[in-house]
């Protein structure tokens, strides 16, 4: 459904090959506005924080809360599930406070109690504030799309799945990523390019485990996201990356090796980093 609060969600259709002309059938034109209007619908994500764990770990006691990330209308398959603790929630507020003082005059944060942080009377109360918290947030269209709101909900999981493909665990790292593309898509719908790095981060593991068919679907899927950013840090190396892919599979290579000739002439040779270079670099302390 249409809900005002979301505001448009602008999808990248820049291989559509179909538009309105004089020529369409009143059918066709019919087909046509429908799936403009499907492109155009609101993605609306909903917060629960169904359960917690409290962690004792060395000198420190914490409790997690476990945030469960559903899109209105969908099945279980379109969930995240993520934990974060109540320092976690503290940091987001006062990032937020730093770049939206006027959106978030309205905003109530959970205050910190000095004695029963671990009763379960505190962490219900919590559990319910911490929900709504997130909805009104997500309620506001530029915190919703900012950097740190996206990053307090998936910035955790990637450094552990950067982590995990620097160490060479690229079945670990493939899981974790395949978990977080999903809710970054949703989150950040209207800029396609910031998904980039974890879709070639995909590719990267799909290949070292010597799936060559699945990381050419992902980096297929990088490559639309970067039509109209060729000069993106990551555009030629995974265009190298799907040239021996495609020259591997048996695909067509020789459309990627004329558009990375077709780059190479427009700009000055430069060192450019290879796509696995590059996504060991993301998310380096």
């Amino acid at each position: 459904p249409f809900l005002k609060e979301s505001g448009p969600v602008f999808i990248n259709n820049s291989n559509a090959s179909l538009s309105p002309n004089s020529s369409m059938t009143t059918k066709e034109l019919q087909e046509y506005w429908r799936n403009e209007k499907r492109q155009c619908r609101q993605v609306k994500l909903l917060f629960e924080i169904p359960s917690t764990r409290i962690v004792e770990h060395h000198l420190s006691k914490y409790v997690m809360y476990k945030i469960i990330i559903l899109q209105t209308g969908s099945f279980d398959s379109n969930k995240s599930v993520i934990e974060r603790r109540y320092s976690d929630f503290e940091k987001l507020h006062r990032n937020l406070l730093e770049e939206f003082s006027e959106e978030m005059e309205d905003v109530t944060f959970p205050k910190k109690t000095l004695t029963g942080n671990f009763t379960e009377e505190i962490i219900n109360e919590r559990k319910l504030a911490f929900k709504d918290y997130l909805r009104l947030l997500y309620s506001m269209k530029y915190i919703r799309r900012s950097k740190k709101f996206i990053d307090f909900l998936t910035r955790p999981e990637l450094q552990e799945a950067y982590g995990c493909l620097r160490g060479g665990q690229y079945t670990k790292a493939l899981e974790i990523l395949l978990e977080v593309i999903g809710l970054q898509e949703r989150l950040t719908r209207g800029n396609p390019v910031s998904i980039v790095p974890t879709l070639c981060a995909i590719v990267v593991c799909h290949k070292d485990l010597e799936n060559p068919a699945s990381a050419f679907e992902y980096g297929e899927k990088a490559l639309s996201c970067l039509s109209v950013h060729t000069s993106h840090r990551y555009y030629t190396p995974l265009l190298e990356t799907m040239i021996s892919l495609a020259y591997e599979l048996g695909k067509d290579f020789l459309s990627l090796q004329e558009k990375l000739e077709e780059w190479k002439a427009k700009k000055d040779p430069v060192r450019v980093f290879t796509l696995k270079e590059l996504a060991v670099r993301e998310y380096v302390q």
